[in-house]
């Protein structure tokens, strides 16, 4: 059976998240519901990562196994057809060696998180940004972030339902740049890892913000960390301005 390797862009408004459940509507669902309009069903694909409800995709990637094979460009245009009217879009598609996994040959996720400061309600960007009412100290953010970067014990900043056997992780990138976007100024967290534990973006994210605003200091954050104490995270922020931004593999499957 021919794999293809496909790449995702999703809004995640409408979505209980990635993972296919039970009449509930699901991106994975929703992929494979358009897979069964163009051959025979059941379809079950694969994701790099499980994003949850509310989070958005730029650059998921997940594969699926066919019957036949198709030229990539049309079989991502007939996706598209039957994906319509639903927030989600293939943006590339390719044929992939059997053994390609989207999950088990990654190397790297990438994360963006988009944090908007103003007091007037978002129109524009509604559902797109956590929206906070107040102006953010990015330097104190940045010297809080650096604590976070490395491998440790993220055990603070896991959920209790993490299902990962073990809260070491090595963080590579924790990146906080400053945009001044068309619905106002706005905090853009750039993460980067092998893999992440269940809701660590959004407990660091949380976390940092509370620092921006004076209410913990940078060395509070590296004493939460050293504490592997959940109760000494920061809320975790809401997961609208979150996006699957990219996946790394070895070799890029969509260059070219």
């Amino acid at each position: 059976m021919p794999r293809y390797a496909l790449q995702i862009e999703y809004h995640g408004a409408p979505f209980v998240g990635w993972q296919r459940q039970t009449d509930l509507a699901s991106v994975q669902g929703a992929v494979e519901a358009a897979l069964a309009r163009l051959e025979p069903g059941p379809h079950t694909i694969a994701a790099a990562g499980r994003t949850d409800a509310g989070v958005h995709a730029l650059g998921q990637v997940a594969h699926c196994d066919l019957s036949r094979e198709w030229e990539p460009f049309r079989l991502s245009e007939a996706l598209n057809y039957h994906l319509k009217p639903l927030p989600v879009a293939v943006r590339a598609c390719t044929r992939v060696a059997d053994d390609w996994h989207a999950r088990f040959s990654a190397t790297e996720r990438r994360y963006v998180f988009r944090l908007l400061m103003r007091r007037a309600p978002a129109t524009h960007d509604a559902g797109l940004v956590w929206q906070v009412p107040r102006q953010l100290d990015p330097e104190l953010m940045r010297q809080a972030a650096t604590h976070l970067v490395g491998r440790h014990d993220f055990t603070t900043f896991r959920s209790k339902i993490c299902q990962a056997a073990s809260p070491v992780k090595t963080l590579d990138e924790l990146r906080i740049t400053e945009v001044e976007s068309w619905s106002g100024p706005e905090m853009r967290f750039h993460l980067r890892a092998r893999s992440f534990l269940h809701n660590q973006v959004r407990s660091f994210v949380g976390t940092l913000e509370r620092v921006g605003a004076g209410a913990m200091s940078p060395d509070q954050v590296r004493g939460a960390l050293e504490a592997r104490d959940r109760a000494q995270c920061g809320p975790v922020c809401p997961p609208q301005g979150l996006y699957l931004a990219s996946v790394g593999y070895p070799e890029d499957p969509f260059a070219g």
